[in-house]
């Protein structure tokens, strides 16, 4: 199962490498897994979860247009939910001043 999340940001840097280089990003039970061409457009970043119970990965690509783009990839039986809710928690705690919008689009 996949689940598409949009977050659109006011104008600034990229959201994708501000939360690379968050060193608070543990605290939300989240880890980059890896991080492909930092600085580049479009580069892309994957996060997991601390958690056992939680399964998955997050797959984030920041948009010139000022658009993270994050997949959230679930194999076998397991639900997104749980990934995805400490996903936008953080988003929320840490960022909530330059999102305007969240989509969740499950596919």
């Amino acid at each position: 199962m996949q689940t598409l999340i949009h977050v659109y940001c006011r104008a600034g840097s990229s959201l994708r490498e501000r939360i690379a280089k968050d060193r608070r990003l543990d605290r939300h039970r989240l880890y980059v897994v890896k991080e492909h061409q930092p600085g580049r457009s479009p580069g892309w970043l994957k996060l997991r979860s601390t958690e056992a119970d939680r399964h998955g990965a997050i797959n984030l690509e920041w948009d010139t247009e000022g658009v993270l783009r994050c997949r959230v990839v679930n194999r076998g039986s397991g639900r997104p939910s749980s990934i995805v809710g400490d996903f936008l928690e953080y988003v929320i705690a840490r960022y909530w001043r330059c999102v305007k919008t969240i989509t969740i689009v499950p596919s």
